[in-house]
């Protein structure tokens, strides 16, 4: 691929993310997003670029159960250097069954536990980004997490947002209480469930959890849209990693990007549309290697289209046909109309994608906020918290 030159700065000194036994030399993750981070996407940003890549968050209750999908989320290309795994879970005794199950059956290398997931169906029944409000709860759940972990010498990290709203603020006490407990590092999304993926990430809510745990790793996350955001973030904020979602969503080589920055490169991936064709292609053939079945696979790339071809000249027919197919051999015909020699669009192919949403009121149990303790009714009823197999 094509990579072009941007001026020169200055060679970023982060040394390798360290994960109890665990060495990431470029200390880059790849954000569990469902759907997405399936192990042909995994692949694809691994080619292009070193870092740590988190396949699909899963429920616990699913994998101990060990339904068909929770154990195919969980899969790993044998080459997948570090098998690493993100568990949503809200009951302390089936996060620990699913870790214990991870670790005794040699499944994960790394372990990561969600408590950043602001989609409603999660945060209503007191998960994902609500949790972390009812201290006793967060507690119990990661001490149980890090012990089970801790038997096959397994890193285990959280996940986090900065809280509900902003009347609600929860990172600095979860973060304290989750080094407390023996995690190995603390990943922070600087927005509030109540933000969504709406506005502008606080990064100096990333700064601030960094100042108060100087002890563990901190890593940041949000608005990283380019290696440049990453080096600033990591200036900005002193953290010791950052934590890529959506801005690597039709962008694979945002890794090389990453890599090349952190190595004090200024090499830049700058795709022609011919070489983001070639791209979209192959993903869709690791896609189908991946769910041995033609038809989902193609059903599962169509999503990705528009992040692929965002800021590129391509028409409006083409792309709805596009995210329409329904075979490799429907994809080839349609790639093959595009002006493979159309050049890198340049701004308007970068920055943010994906589906921001609006701030929102959270939705929550009744009376979750009264007190950071569980009363006897949310007590009772929060392993209803736990869905099928993924959120969001």
């Amino acid at each position: 691929m094509t990579v072009a030159a941007t001026p020169p700065a200055p060679k970023l000194e982060l040394p390798p993310l360290k994960l109890g036994p665990i060495t990431v030399d470029t200390p880059v993750i790849l954000a569990p997003m469902a759907g997405i981070t399936n192990s042909a996407f995994r692949r694809l940003c691994r080619e292009y670029g070193g870092g740590m890549y988190v396949a699909e968050m899963v429920t616990s209750r699913a994998l101990v159960e060990r339904t068909p999908e929770s154990l195919r989320i969980i899969s790993h290309d044998d080459d997948e250097k570090v098998r690493s795994v993100q568990l949503y879970g809200v009951d302390p005794v089936t996060v620990g069954a699913a870790v214990r199950m991870l670790v005794e059956e040699d499944r994960a290398d790394h372990i990561d536990l969600n408590f950043g997931c602001p989609v409603p169906k999660v945060t209503r029944r007191g998960g994902g980004s609500a949790l972390p409000w009812k201290i006793d709860l967060f507690t119990s759940i990661v001490q149980t997490a890090v012990r089970e972990a801790s038997k096959g010498n397994v890193p285990l990290t959280i996940k986090m947002r900065k809280g509900i709203d902003d009347d609600h603020l929860t990172y600095l006490d979860a973060g304290r209480i989750a080094r407390d407990s023996g995690v190995a590092a603390v990943a922070l999304h600087g927005r509030t469930a109540a933000q969504f993926y709406s506005g502008q990430a606080d990064w100096s809510a990333i700064a601030r959890l960094r100042e108060a745990l100087p002890d563990i790793p901190v890593l940041g996350n949000g608005d990283i849209w380019s290696a440049e955001d990453a080096v600033r973030m990591v200036r900005e904020t002193g953290v010791d990693g950052v934590v890529v979602g959506r801005g690597c969503q039709g962008r694979p080589w945002l890794f090389g990007d990453l890599q090349a920055a952190f190595e004090g490169s200024d090499t830049r991936h700058k795709p022609n549309l011919g070489q983001v064709a070639q791209g979209v292609y192959r993903h869709a053939e690791l896609m189908v290697e991946t769910f041995a079945d033609e038809g989902k696979a193609l059903r599962e790339i169509r999503k990705h289209i528009a992040w692929y071809f965002k800021g590129y000249v391509v028409g409006g027919e083409l792309r709805t046909r596009m995210a329409l197919v329904n075979s490799l051999e429907e994809l080839r015909s349609a790639l093959d109309e595009l002006d493979t020699e159309s050049p890198y669009p340049g701004v308007d192919a970068e920055g943010p994608r994906g589906r921001a949403g609006s701030p929102k009121r959270p939705a929550l149990p009744k009376d979750w906020l009264e007190s950071r303790a569980l009363n006897a009714d949310q007590s009772r009823d929060i392993s209803a918290a736990e869905l099928d197999v993924s959120g969001g």
